[in-house]
This record gives C-alpha cells, structure tokens and sequence, in this order.
C-alpha cells in the first residue's frame, strides 16, 4: 500500500519527518530500509518489536490508513480507538496536532522502553471472572468484548496465571508483547510521561470520540486534560463497552 497509494505514502512520510528528531534517527528504516544491507540480512527486523519503535509505527499506519479512508469519501461521525488508537482519534477530531500528537506516542514509547519488560494475556472470560484473579502483580489492561478480557504483569505472574488457567481448562493465549501495557508496572514512568504532556496544546474534540479509559464519549474537559492522557497508559482499555456507546449512537 505504500508503493501504490499516493496519500498513503505522502502522510507515512510525514510522520517520518517530525518522528526523526523526536526518536533520534529514521523510524521509516525500520519499515521501509533502503541499505541493501539491511534489506539482504532484515537485521532490522528485531527493532519493530520494540516498543521505543512500535507505538510510534502503529500511530504512523493507523494515521496514515485513516487520511485514504476519508480520501475515499469515508468520512467520521465518531470514533474509537484501541490504546494508541486513541490518539489517531483525538488527531483526527482535532485534540491534537499530528506534531503534538507524535511527540506524546514516541515519549510515551520510550518512556516504556525503559520499564522492565512484562507479559499480556489474552483470557476469554468476562471481567467479573477475570477480576479475583488479578493482584498486585497483574492487572486488568483491557476488555475487549463481554467475553474477552486482557491481563497484564511481569512474566513471572503472567506464567504463573497461565499454569493455573491451563490446571482448570481455561483457555488463554500469550500476546506478542515486550511489556506489560496498562498494568501497574507502567506506575514509574507517569510522572515524566505527564509532564510531556503538560507542554502539548490539548483543545476540545470537534468530532465525537469514545474514552478508552471509562467506554463513553470523551468529555472536552477530559480531552484538554494532561492527567487524562497519562491515566491512559495506566487503565485498562474499556473497548467493548466504548463499542456499545458508539454503537448506541
């Protein structure tokens, strides 16, 4: 798709651009390297998994898939996103400047990158099952539908989890993560991430979108909130129930 849409490629490339001073260096190498060494040994393969890389690379897609959707006449009455999705959404109804927008998706993954790393997994039962099994070391990250939840923790807790679910027949599923997202481990970094966020111009929506963080609509005061996007790295994903508002709507 990036060779052969225009506005795909025009917007992916201008993600690239205002992400290399925020990263350090080209993040679109990653994607799309241009060294025949790197395309000869795909030694750059293993950076896509982290997270410093990941987060601003699905922000960047996400984006840039959005700006062909609306070239092609489909266009927004509201929205929802999932974690970083989020703030596709809040770009696109005008929260954020995609500058602004890129500045807290890339701090936010290198704040993570420096977190010990952690495990996700993926448990179809729905929360109030889900809920006594969580501790101090495993929390609630996301719930995906009425059936479907994510735990998140160190891998320890995680593994532990996982030979207890398998002792009862409950099936389950590790997810392909470097950490722990939306668990407490992302405790330490808040405070940083907050004042990145405290620097962003935050405004209003001006199209509809669904809070991750309590599965309603996004209040404007909680848009223009710098606290409200720090809570984000650190509640679970309430995606199955911003899904019954949106589809209430």
């Amino acid at each position: 798709i990036y060779q052969k849409e225009p506005l795909f490629r025009q917007e992916m490339d201008r993600c690239f651009e205002i992400l290399k001073p925020l990263m350090g260096y080209d993040i679109k190498e990653i994607l799309y390297p241009t060294s025949e060494s790197n395309k000869s040994n795909r030694s750059y393969i293993p950076y896509i998994n982290q997270t410093k890389a990941a987060q601003p690379l699905l922000f960047a897609i996400e984006y840039a898939l959005s700006k062909l959707l609306m070239q092609w006449g489909i266009r927004p009455y509201a929205m929802i996103g999932h974690s970083i999705g989020e703030y596709v959404a809040a770009h696109l109804a005008g929260v954020l400047s995609l500058e602004d927008a890129l500045t807290l998706v890339a701090a936010r993954g290198i704040l993570m990158q420096k977190i010990p790393p952690g495990s996700m997994l993926s448990i179809p039962l729905p929360e109030e099952s889900i809920i006594p099994m969580l501790n101090e070391e495993i929390s609630l990250a996301a719930v995906n539908s009425s059936n479907l939840c994510v735990v998140s923790g160190s891998h320890q807790a995680i593994a532990d989890l996982e030979k207890r679910l398998k002792q009862e027949s409950i099936e389950n599923r590790r997810l392909q993560t470097s950490h722990a997202f939306h668990s407490a481990m992302m405790d330490p970094l808040l405070k940083d991430f907050e004042a990145v966020a405290a620097k962003v111009t935050l405004k209003k929506p001006k199209i509809p979108l669904i809070s991750n963080i309590t599965g309603n609509w996004l209040r404007p005061q909680q848009a223009a909130d710098p606290g409200y996007w720090t809570l984000h790295i650190r509640h679970p994903v309430r995606f199955a129930n911003g899904l019954q508002q949106l589809f209430h709507r």
